[in-house]
């Protein structure tokens, strides 16, 4: 399977806004869930978001609701991730990773190893 490839992130100031893409071949989203990981240095990695592209269900980290935004366009075979409000304890690299969850998705949604392929990452930083 190709792997996803994530694009968008850069360097923005506090209170900014960034939005992360990641996008796939038409195939490799079809049914997949898309989930959002961040990882800081030093840190482990952390789940930001998961959305189904089927029906579009959408979980979150509790620590982010409210900031990040995870949407779909599948006629673009694209899943965002609007990020906004951003602080400097939220610069990391963030990473998307395509897998089938299914009815497991609700409860293993931040658990990394239930995704199948993994995109290489994007950098952000905030920082003034």
């Amino acid at each position: 399977q190709v792997p996803p490839v994530e694009s968008g992130g850069g360097l923005v100031q506090p209170g900014g806004s960034l939005r992360l893409s990641c996008t796939a071949s038409a195939l490799a989203l079809d049914g997949y869930d898309v989930g959002w990981f961040r990882q800081a240095p030093g840190k482990e990695r952390e789940a930001v978001s998961c959305i189904s592209t089927r029906d579009g269900g959408t979980y979150y980290a509790d620590s982010l609701k409210g900031r990040f935004t995870t949407s779909r366009d599948n006629g673009k075979n694209t899943v965002y991730l609007q990020m906004k409000s951003l602080k400097p304890e939220d610069t990391a690299v963030y990473y998307c990773a395509l897998g089938r969850l299914g009815d497991l998705r609700a409860t293993g949604w931040t658990l990394w190893p239930m995704y199948d392929s993994w995109g290489q990452g994007t950098q952000v930083t905030v920082s003034s």
